[in-house]
């Protein structure tokens, strides 16, 4: 799948060399304009890091080179785990694209620091000035920037890059940068980027972030064809062997032109990375267990509790270990696909959502390593928190007319059982609101007016939540509602996907901790009609578009707080999603061949980027 901004399902910043993803895309502040030549951009503060830095904080400068690592598609945050690719093209919505192609083989005018929420600093770009309105960023290229072939990146690729995306790219990347004007060449080294005035304060940088194409390679191209032909790349890594549905390798490029940089120190140690498919995770587990995949991250509680007793465990070959997360936990959940009739009334989809038993679930299938999730920024700042104080009731009361009168109370929270797996205070709630909502009990199941039965259909590719789904099935079924499981390959899955050919699907997406424009993509009107969009749900709500706007225009951080936490409560009481769990936490194995450095930062597992292998370890 495509720039798709939830790829972490989310969403990847952390390899040096690449265009930051669509969620990790922060802007630079209005104090700025009119100063300059800067080293980086910040949203809402200083920068931490001088122009004369010698790298960054979390990196062990001196770490060695060589060696690989194996993985899967998860561990770089792809939320359905991709079983193939049809395309080296990763720019548009044809086709799927291997993991991590962006992030690994282009490079970007500037990339993001991990430990801090909203800076990003020069890697093709040295330097960048902005005019006194703030609508023009000058940035002032570096003349050693080159493409894998020796040819040199100059002010024409950046030229022809952003002018291709916001004419032919995904469009998440064309709806993202509409308020970007214009693009010109002041000289060899050096563009002018343009806005209209109406941008936010996140576009600049994400602009910036955008992995830079080689125009002379593209000149004999078709853009818009989604084929196989490796494109002209600029990062650390190449495209080197590759199995659509098996395998796909990426090669480090020792002669990297960036690789002495500051802000490139410590990174891309691996000589190789190479990520192999699997249709099921626990194939991939056993594929882990005999030393093909060499790091595993676990996403399955009941594995992690109990089947980490292979002999390669015991006898010390494989550590496990657990690292702080410490980023917005996002929303995960089953997402209700509202553009479905069935779906329009609220009261509907609370019902769906009251009988999913989280405590039972919990300490019977996931050992008791998760808590429920309720916010859609769960675990961070963002998410709404008792009764609104006066900076969010100032953003909802010129709305109270179109917003229920709960919104104005506590936030809208999962509701808890008593654990025993049939939640019966649950139970009768979402049967009245059905009834409430114009549904019929006939006989074991509900109908609606013209006598249809209420039936939903999960999509979904992998057999991996049937034992979650199934409890949840059988509670549905208790209120009349007959849940089915479709499994579909994962073309098709991401066919219907882009499409909304669905009832329910299960997602996660991760929030930056600065979020921008992209927030218009999860949840705008707009959105929910734009074939491709990550509004699975399909929300329409102005109340919504607004608070979105009120929040990616903020000035300030406090104000882009007080936006989310109103945007919050409007979302958790429209009920378009059946929220699940979250652990703050990555629960990881791997086979003693690695290193790391001693700090994690605080925004980002960057495994890929700065781990490297231990020299003799055999990798």
């Amino acid at each position: 799948m495509n720039w798709n901004p939830t790829r972490r399902d989310t969403l990847h910043l952390a390899g040096l060399g690449a265009g930051l993803s669509i969620l990790g895309a922060l802007l630079p502040g209005a104090a700025r304009a009119g100063k300059g030549p800067l080293h980086g951009l910040s949203v809402f503060g200083d920068l931490k890091y001088p122009a004369d830095f010698t790298h960054l904080d979390y990196v062990n400068p001196d770490a060695p080179k060589g060696g690989s690592i194996v993985t899967t598609p998860s561990t770089w945050g792809f939320n359905q785990n991709p079983e193939t690719f049809n395309t080296f093209n990763t720019f548009i919505l044809k086709g799927d694209a291997p993991p991590q192609m962006d992030e690994l083989t282009y490079d970007s005018m500037m990339v993001r620091a991990l430990d801090e929420p909203d800076a990003v600093y020069g890697l093709v770009a040295e330097t960048v000035e902005i005019s006194d309105d703030g609508n023009t960023y000058r940035f002032n290229l570096r003349p050693q920037a080159k493409f894998r072939d020796g040819s040199p990146l100059t002010a024409d690729d950046v030229v022809f890059t952003l002018k291709t995306l916001a004419k032919d790219g995904h469009q998440n990347i064309r709806k993202t940068i509409q308020q970007m004007t214009d693009v010109r060449k002041i000289g060899p080294h050096t563009v002018d980027v343009v806005f209209s005035g109406k941008q936010s304060r996140q576009l600049p940088i994400y602009v910036a972030g955008l992995p830079v194409l080689s125009s002379a390679w593209y000149s004999t191209r078709d853009f818009t064809v989604a084929d196989m032909q490796i494109p002209l790349g600029s990062g650390p890594y190449r495209v080197g062997r590759f199995d659509p549905g098996v395998f796909i390798e990426y090669d480090r490029v020792p002669d990297w032109w960036a690789k002495d940089l500051p802000i490139a120190r410590g990174h891309n140690n691996f000589d190789r990375i190479r990520i192999e498919f699997y249709r099921e995770r626990v194939i991939a587990f056993e594929a882990f267990k005999k030393g093909r995949l060499t790091f595993y991250e676990e996403f399955h509680s009941r594995r992690w509790a109990t089947e980490y007793k292979f002999p390669a465990i015991v006898d010390g070959r494989v550590k496990r270990n657990t690292f702080p997360d410490n980023r917005p936990a996002g929303a995960q959940g089953w997402f209700i696909n509202t553009r479905r009739d069935k779906f329009k009334d609220v009261r509907t989809r609370e019902a769906i959502g009251l009988v999913f038993d989280f405590e039972w679930s919990n300490k019977n299938l996931f050992y008791g390593l998760y808590q429920r999730t309720s916010s859609w920024f769960q675990n961070s700042e963002m998410m709404a928190e008792g009764p609104p104080g006066p900076e969010e009731l100032a953003l909802l009361e010129p709305f109270r007319d179109k917003l229920p009168e709960a919104v104005f109370g506590e936030p809208w929270t999962a509701p808890k059982s008593d654990g025993s797996g049939r939640p019966r205070d649950n139970l009768r709630r979402a049967a009245r609101l059905l009834k409430e909502a114009g549904w019929v009990r006939k006989g074991s199941v509900l109908v609606d007016k013209s006598g249809q039965p209420f039936e939903i259909e999960m999509l979904t590719s992998s057999s991996g939540f049937d034992r979650i789904v199934q409890p949840y099935e059988n509670n549905l079924k208790l209120i009349g509602v007959t849940m089915r499981r479709r499994r579909v390959d994962s073309a098709q899955f991401q066919s219907r996907l882009k499409s909304f050919d669905f009832d329910m699907l299960g997602r996660r997406f991760a929030m930056s901790a600065t979020p921008s424009e992209y927030i218009r993509q999860f949840w705008s009107a707009k959105a929910a009609e734009e074939e491709g969009s990550n509004n699975y749900s399909g929300i329409s709500d102005p109340v919504v578009d607004a608070l979105i706007e009120k929040m990616i225009h903020a000035r300030t951080r406090a104000d882009m707080t007080f936006a989310a936490r109103a945007l919050d409560r409007v979302l958790r009481i429209g009920h378009y999603w059946v929220p699940q769990w979250y652990k703050a936490s990555h629960n990881v194995a791997y086979w003693d061949k690695f290193g790391w450095p001693e700090k994690k930062p605080r925004y980002e597992f960057p495994v890929q980027s700065t781990w490297w292998a231990k020299p003799g370890s055999g990798n």
